[in-house]
């Protein structure tokens, strides 16, 4: 069969890898010049599934009002005349209740950690290099309220079953040596060994690379502007360098594929929330992280990948302005150098900005549409690179006609 993938990023990159391996003839296109330019290209580098959770959380709504007057703050919220905008902001507000919070939290995990063993058999299958660390994630807490928040979050990954465990200050510092240097003290922090990190626009690139080699063909450089439909049926994908026809059609394109959606009926709830990252080299004889640490005080996360450090962070809600501002960065700036000040005489400094498409609830859309051979892999959010393998897997087996190796509750269009 015939299936054109639209969207070479990890998540349209890793479909495509799916669907070549059970057999399809696939052609994937996107806008940019290669793949993993947009969302994909400099995101924090966690493979997280212990973090694998809504945004929308009780208590949240509160957060929200204090963080709007703080001077370095997590959150920013830049009003459009964008209805799209409210009511995406309205359905947040609403997802932010225990019993909501729960069924949502208890989807993204059961995602994310069928994703990872997705992603380990992935590897073993490919041997891509994509400087994958497997050193976990340590969450940071300069609070008792913070540290308070994280000991009920640890309920949560205990009925999960993920591996965890509580630090008090020595243990945050024996965990990560780098943090002596911090210009903060910590009261405490929760680890996660099980995590992992690696480059997600390196392992993107080397995965199309090898795709291209298995046959894939990749349309770059080619704007997706319409969907014709015919009788139920994509009849065929309008672009810049003409039409596109297939069997079959994967919708991976991110943030934008709401609008594309809706010009053919399918009203899903998808809104950028743009976020920043900083990257910067440094030697192994610079005091920086072993593999990753989450500063939940203003919700970024620094992480070693390879040579480089990338720090990440913040949730802009201000449409699809990509631009990288000034300020939007600062919260990121000021938490890389209050737990590595060590970095800060580090030359070489690079700014992005990238949209991440988020849900109101979190989880992800995936699988039909109601259109018959039109699919979605869409709304991963913030967790596009800790869930690609596994949702790539499931649309990919969706398509084929085959079961999902896990319970599909929650993930289609009609939730």
């Amino acid at each position: 069969m015939r299936v054109v993938v639209l969207g070479a990023g990890v998540i349209g990159t890793t479909a495509a890898y799916y669907l070549a391996k059970a057999g399809h003839e696939v052609t994937v296109v996107d806008r940019q010049r290669g793949p993993a330019l947009e969302t994909s290209f400099a995101n924090a580098g966690g493979i997280c599934p212990g973090f694998a959770g809504p945004w929308a959380a009780p208590g949240l709504p509160g957060k929200l009002a204090r963080w709007m007057l703080a001077r370095h703050s997590p959150f920013a919220l830049r009003p459009r005349l964008d209805p799209h905008q409210w009511r995406w902001l309205a359905q947040f507000l609403r997802n932010c209740d225990v019993e909501r919070f729960a069924r949502n939290k208890a989807r993204m995990q059961r995602i994310a950690h069928y994703s990872k063993a997705c992603l380990t058999k992935l590897r073993a299958e490919t041997s891509l290099a994509f400087d994958h660390g497997t050193g976990g994630v340590l969450q940071l807490f300069r609070t008792e309220e913070e540290l308070a928040g994280a000991e009920k979050a640890t309920r949560v990954l205990a009925q999960f079953g993920v591996a965890h465990r509580m630090l008090d200050a020595a243990g945050v510092l024996a965990t990560e040596p780098a943090l002596r240097e911090a210009a903060v003290t910590f009261a405490g922090g929760l680890h996660l060994p099980d995590d992992e990190t690696g480059d997600c626009h390196k392992f993107t690139v080397a995965l199309a690379e090898l795709l291209r080699e298995r046959g894939v063909a990749f349309r770059f450089g080619t704007r997706v502007t319409g969907i014709r439909i015919e009788g139920g049926r994509v009849a065929g994908v309008v672009t810049g360098a003409g039409a596109l026809a297939a069997d079959a059609y994967v919708i991976a394109l991110g943030s934008e594929s709401a609008p594309l959606l809706r010009s053919v009926g399918i009203d899903l709830p998808i809104y950028p929330v743009k976020g920043y990252s900083l990257t910067l080299e440094a030697g192994d004889n610079v005091p920086a992280p072993r593999s990753s640490v989450m500063d939940e005080h203003y919700k970024v996360m620094i992480t070693r990948i390879g040579t480089r450090i990338r720090a990440a962070g913040i949730a802009e809600i201000a449409g699809y302005d990509r631009s990288v501002r000034r300020s939007g960065a600062a919260t990121v700036t000021a938490s890389l150098r209050e737990l590595f000040p060590q970095l800060g005489s580090v030359a070489g400094i690079r700014p992005w900005a990238g949209l991440r498409p988020m849900t109101p609830d979190g989880p992800p859309y995936l699988g039909a549409t109601g259109i018959a051979n039109l699919y979605v892999n869409v709304g991963q959010g913030s967790n596009g690179w800790t869930q690609a393998a596994g949702c790539g897997r499931i649309v990919a087996d969706v398509v084929s006609g085959r079961k999902p190796e896990i319970d599909m509750e929650g993930f289609g269009i009609g939730r």
